[in-house]
């Protein structure tokens, strides 16, 4: 356990970005809330519940979500490939450190420590950007963000979706690690081209489209549809005040689903797939050299 603190330390020491790129998010947000417009203009007849004041939460939260996605992407690709790149892999190989390790302590990087950080970062710029908004907007639009109950929802919401995006998307980051772990230059071509030739191939030779659909599912329709219910249901609720008054309240309760996605058999299968593709990155990493 020692020696994945410390490989996982050796990564944030390496990679400032991992909590740079959030700090600035953050800080742009703030100095947007500071320096911009933040009063919100209304048609007489919409409601001014603590709804509004939700959705500019879970709002601000997606700006992160965004950025961390691309983020990890590129980690991915580029943690096994630098070590090659710099020829700091010799200096690593010399030491009593197992590459079975060092390969687990870069997942749990970009699959764990990594969200948490911009976890940390994006409930600290939400803090201070609701406590700026409540100042400088009109008294019902600040009053909307400070509720506990959004508050609470909003923590749930980020915890939920780094535990279920990072076992959903376990094998395109393992995929991503393979690559880093076998490409001399142009990992990001490595990363697209051998799935667009199977996708090519099975079109011409057997004219379905199962691997593009199989992997538009794992890349993007898969996780929104398993990790969350079909039909929302009451996501907002309460809405039966006077116009102008509504007292309606934003709930992401009904939207989580992890009982189906834990019974989900596309969430286990793409577990064992990212552990043959982990071995196989782990293999790689041990024959590999400097480039």
């Amino acid at each position: 356990m020692s020696t994945y603190r410390w490989l996982i330390r050796r990564e944030l020491w390496e990679n400032r970005a991992i909590w740079i790129c959030p700090a600035v998010i953050g800080a742009v947000l703030v100095l947007a809330a500071l320096f911009g417009r933040v009063d919100v203009e209304l048609p007489a007849t919409a409601p001014r519940g603590p709804a509004v004041g939700g959705l500019l939460l879970f709002a601000l939260g997606a700006v992160f979500v965004v950025v961390l996605s691309i983020y990890c992407a590129w980690y991915l690709l580029d943690c096994l490939h630098a070590d090659r790149k710099d020829r700091s892999i010799l200096f690593w190989k010399s030491l009593p450190i197992g590459d079975a390790a060092t390969v687990l302590a870069k997942l749990a990087t970009a699959l764990i420590v990594i969200p948490v950080v911009y976890f940390a970062v994006a409930d600290l710029a939400t803090l201070l950007i609701a406590f700026i908004i409540s100042i400088r907007a009109s008294s019902w639009f600040g009053a909307s963000l400070w509720r506990a109950d959004l508050w609470l929802q909003l923590q749930a919401l980020w915890l939920y979706l780094i535990v279920t995006a990072g076992i959903w998307f376990l094998p395109v980051a393992a995929w991503l690690m393979l690559v880093s772990a076998f490409a001399k230059r142009a990992v990001t071509l490595w990363s697209i081209l051998p799935p667009l030739a199977l996708i090519w191939l099975e079109r011409m030779f057997f004219g379905t489209h199962e691997i593009a659909k199989q992997l538009s599912n794992r890349l993007l329709t898969g996780y929104p549809r398993t990790a969350f219910h079909d039909i929302p249901g009451p996501v907002f609720t309460g809405s039966h005040a006077a116009p102008g008054q509504g007292v309606d309240s934003l709930s992401v309760w009904p939207l989580l689903d992890p009982l189906g996605f834990l019974t989900n058999p596309a969430t286990w299968i793409g577990a064992a797939v990212a552990a043959a593709l982990i071995v196989l990155a782990i293999r790689l990493r041990a024959r590999s050299t400097e480039l």
